[in-house]
C-alpha cells in the first residue's frame, strides 16, 4: 500500500540539502521549511536576506540563509552561469545581474554542489522555476527533461492505487520517440517512489478501434518503449478506461496484459496531461504532487501555484530521493 510517510522517512535518513529560493516571499514555503527543519526530513537552505528575513519572522534566526549579493563564493557563481549561457550570447556583465535572482541563484547553488537538490514554484511559473534548470544544469546524456506528478488519496475507484501521469508541465507535443523516453523516466521515478509501474499510453482509441495521427503516434510510443522495457508491463495506444478499470478492460481489450490496472499514464500531449491531472486532483480529489523533474543531472523540482505547504514538504522529499548518493 502507498504510503507517502515512506517517503519522508526515506528522505529523513539521506539528509539532503534542499534550496528553496522563494521563502523570503511566499507564506506557505516559510511554513513548510519550518516543518522540514523541526521533523529534520532534509536540510534547509533558504535564499534571501537574512536581517530582513529574521525581523519579518524570529524564526529564520535558525535558518541558513544564503545572499546572492553577499555570498562568498558569488564569483565563482557568476562565472559558471557565464561559461553555461555564453554561447547563446550571455555577457558577464549579464550573468552578475542574473546571478541575483533568486531562481537563478538557488539553481547554481544546486549546480555548483552547495545544495543537493532545489523546490520552487509555489509563487512563480514552471517557466520561472525551471528555465534555469534546463539552461544551467541541463539533462542527462542529451536526453529530453520531462516532467511527472504523482497523485493519490482516498478515492473509492483507485482505493489505494498511487497514480503518475506525464508529461504534465514540460514537452508541449512529444513524438513517438521522445514519449517512449518519458515513459521510461516516468518508470525510474515509480520506481524511485517504490511504485510497482504498470504503464498505458493513452489515447481516444483502445488498440485500432478507432484511427488518427495521435493514435498512430501512441501505439508506435508504446512499441518502442516495449522493446527497450521488457521487463516492465505496458500496453498501448489505450482509452482512459480500458486501461484503468478492470469492467472495461475485459470488454474493450481482455488481452492487455495491464487487465485495467494502469498506474503510470502517458498522455500523448502537454494539453490532455494538464488537463487530466487536474480534473483528478479537483474533481476527483486526488493529492498532486509536481511536476516532478525527469532527466536533469541532478534534482530542481516545480510546484504548482496552487499547491498547500503540505505539497512542498512532500516534493522536497521527492527531491532528497532524486540525489545522488556521494558515498
Amino acid at each position: 500500500m502507498f504510503d507517502i510517510e515512506n517517503i519522508l522517512k526515506e528522505a529523513k535518513k539521506r539528509q539532503k540539502t534542499i534550496v528553496f529560493p522563494e521563502a523570503s516571499f511566499s507564506d506557505r514555503t516559510v511554513e513548510a521549511v519550518k516543518f522540514l527543519q523541526k521533523k529534520k526530513i532534509v536540510k534547509v537552505l533558504l535564499v534571501g536576506d537574512a536581517s530582513a528575513m529574521i525581523l519579518r519572522d524570529k524564526a529564520f534566526e535558525k535558518f541558513d540563509i544564503i545572499n546572492p549579493i553577499t555570498f562568498p563564493e558569488r564569483e565563482k557563481l557568476v562565472k559558471t552561469l557565464y561559461e553555461k549561457r555564453k554561447e547563446k550570447g550571455l555577457t558577464l556583465k549579464q550573468a552578475d545581474e542574473l546571478e541575483k535572482d533568486p531562481y537563478y541563484f538557488a539553481t547554481l547553488l544546486v549546480e555548483c554542489g552547495y545544495a543537493d537538490g532545489m523546490v520552487s514554484g509555489a509563487e512563480g511559473t514552471t517557466a520561472t522555476s525551471i528555465r534555469p534548470a534546463l539552461q544551467i544544469i541541463k539533462g542527462k546524456n542529451k536526453q529530453p527533461v520531462s516532467s511527472c506528478f504523482l497523485l493519490y488519496g482516498k478515492n473509492k475507484f483507485l482505493k489505494d492505487r498511487p497514480l503518475i501521469l506525464a508529461d504534465c508541465g514540460v514537452i508541449q507535443d512529444p513524438d513517438a520517440d521522445t514519449l517512449s523516453i518519458i515513459a521510461s523516466q516516468t518508470v525510474a521515478s515509480a520506481n524511485l517512489l517504490g511504485i510497482e509501474p504498470k504503464v498505458a499510453f493513452l489515447s481516444y482509441s483502445t488498440k485500432g478501434s478507432a484511427k488518427g495521427e495521435s493514435v498512430t503516434k501512441m501505439a508506435a510510443a508504446c512499441e518502442k518503449f516495449r522493446k527497450k522495457n521488457k521487463d516492465v508491463v505496458c500496453d498501448g495506444e489505450m482509452q482512459l478506461d480500458a486501461a484503468m478499470v478492470e469492467s472495461v478492460s475485459k470488454h474493450k481489450s481482455p488481452e492487455s496484459p495491464l487487465k485495467g490496472e494502469a498506474n503510470v499514464l502517458i498522455f500523448p500531449d502537454l494539453q490532455s496531461a494538464n488537463i487530466c491531472y487536474k480534473a483528478m486532483q479537483y474533481v476527483g480529489g486526488l493529492t498532486a504532487l509536481g511536476p516532478i523533474l525527469q532527466g536533469l543531472k541532478k534534482p530542481v523540482n516545480d510546484l504548482s501555484r496552487g499547491c498547500t505547504a503540505w505539497d512542498i514538504v512532500a516534493v522536497s522529499a521527492i527531491t532528497a530521493l532524486q540525489c545522488e548518493n556521494k558515498a
